[in-house]
């Protein structure tokens, strides 16, 4: 019966499909994007009809779950991966169809397993609290970027490039990833476009302005701002994990510098001879205006409560309404009165954003599997528990190299902010304690959830928005798994060293 109403709900959902032929080109997006969003809420309200009988329940039982719940997340994991590879043209037109039917593969199970109660409650706090407000931070940040226009001629040699990479690393942390990425990447691309071999500074890129320099405050990464609303001070990581920053990125930059350079020797391509028609220079400067209101909107959230109300046993707070709201009339300012003549020079259009959009829909979905058997593992229950054992010793002490990578690791391909989360309240969940006598643990957690969001393409949210926009501009870009040979070829010998020199 649940099945049958799963296949009606998608049906009715799929059946609007044959209006968008009489639709405006924008129509027809908005129609795709509402269906895919809202089609697992659809299953359930049709579910609901079935289902009116079953007593309440709060959620699932993580501890109840054997490992076979996380094939849906290894599912969409292996298709991001293996799709563009073996079938690219069907997965440019299909994956949204395909995140959908992955999220499809845990619902229906998870209903007829625990009940319509408890997979609604689930699925709304995943909406609700983490993909929701997620996804319009993101869509804001790509909106408001994608107006400024870095004007005028920029030659890529190797030390315009690295200036730009060290440029938007230091941007990360009071901008947010997101912003910095957004900000940067296509004046990068468009210096470079000249250029033949264009890979290493995308994955270069990605590895410090999508993820290492956001370490130093909780603007720049969403596990660091969760850490923040549970009382860990603003300035505790620009303090605690400056130098690990630091060292990071010094060596990926000296690295992509000498890197750069040899294949710039190797360039036959000629660049282009700037004619001085556009001086260098800002175009759609009131954005960055609009930037510092994006913060101020996040930074409201953290700081002022303002209560909070129910939906479906789900607690959202009005700050963070507040803040969403804020958010989108942000992005409608940005998208109003920035020209469209300037953000098609910019190269602007929405893809990337679909994309990371529809992805992510699926994601949030299959993670709540994970991260519920994570948080029985804490407890020492379930299929995890091996997890969290690991991360003790025999003592009951923390071993602070297993908190760097374990978070790092599950942290790269798994939500980087519910992982931090999860092992934040697995070192004691105290944050005066951890700031002060369990330093170090605090260090391993937060610089894991952090840099190892560099591993993957799912790891942080930017990665695959730079991953798309590079792609829109003729670099052809590793697949997942090409991605992570780069990644752990270059990143894990320098996150051992950080393990040996910091944790």
């Amino acid at each position: 019966m649940l099945y049958f109403l799963s296949v009606c709900s998608t049906t009715i959902l799929s059946r609007l499909e044959i209006t968008k032929e009489n639709n405006p080109v924008k129509l027809k997006r908005i129609l795709s994007a509402a269906r895919f969003i809202t089609a697992p809420f659809f299953v359930l309200l049709f579910s609901n009809l079935a289902l009116a009988a079953e007593g309440s329940g709060h959620g699932i039982n993580g501890s109840e779950l054997s490992l076979l719940w996380v094939i849906p997340f290894a599912g969409i994991l292996l298709s991001i991966a293996l799709f563009p590879l073996f079938a690219e043209e069907f997965w440019h037109h299909h994956f949204g169809k395909i995140s959908a039917i992955w999220a499809f593969m845990l619902l229906i199970p998870m209903i007829i397993t625990f009940g319509f109660n408890a997979t609604l409650y689930e699925v709304l706090h995943a909406y609700l609290l983490e993909y929701f407000p997620f996804i319009i931070l993101l869509f804001a940040l790509f909106t408001v970027s994608g107006g400024v226009r870095i004007k005028g001629y920029l030659k890529g040699t190797p030390e315009v490039n690295t200036g730009l990479l060290l440029i938007g690393t230091i941007l990360a942390s009071w901008m947010g990833t997101t912003g910095a990425a957004m900000l940067l990447i296509r004046p990068m691309l468009r210096a470079n476009a000249w250029r033949d071999k264009k890979v290493h500074m995308v994955v270069f890129f990605i590895f410090l302005v999508a993820n290492v320099g956001g370490s130093l405050t909780p603007l720049g990464d969403p596990p660091l701002f969760l850490g923040f609303l549970q009382g860990v001070d603003f300035f505790w990581t620009t303090t605690h994990l400056f130098w690990e920053m630091v060292f990071v990125a010094a060596i990926l930059l000296v690295l992509y510098y000498f890197w750069d350079k040899a294949l710039y020797k190797k360039e036959t391509n000629t660049p282009p001879v700037d004619d001085g028609s556009e001086p260098l220079g800002i175009e759609g400067g009131f954005n960055l205006l609009l930037l510092l209101g994006v913060v101020g909107a996040v930074l409201f959230s953290g700081l002022v409560h303002l209560g909070e109300f129910e939906v479906y046993h789900v607690h959202v707070t009005y700050e963070n309404l507040v803040r969403d709201i804020s958010l989108l009339l942000l992005a409608w300012a940005s998208w109003h009165f920035t020209s469209k003549e300037s953000r098609a020079a910019n190269g602007f259009n929405w893809f990337p954003i679909q994309e990371v959009g529809k992805l992510f829909a699926g994601i949030f979905i299959t993670i709540i599997a994970p991260i519920a058997m994570l948080k029985a593992a804490n407890n020492g229950e379930g299929a995890l528990q091996f997890v969290n054992n690991a991360v003790f010793d025999s003592s009951g002490d923390p071993i602070n190299e297993m908190f760097f990578w374990i978070t790092g690791m599950l942290s790269a391909f798994l939500d980087n902010a519910p992982t931090y989360l999860v092992f934040f309240n697995a070192a004691g969940g105290n944050a005066d304690i951890l700031m002060n006598q369990m330093t170090q643990t605090l260090v391993a957690i937060s610089s894991g959830a952090v840099f190892f969001g560099a591993l993957t393409y799912i790891g942080n949210a930017p990665n695959f928005m730079v991953k798309s926009i590079a792609e829109q501009s003729g670099v052809n870009m590793p697949s997942f798994g090409g991605y992570m040979l780069w990644s752990f070829g270059i990143l894990v010998p320098i996150y051992v060293i950080v393990t040996w020199l910091f944790i």
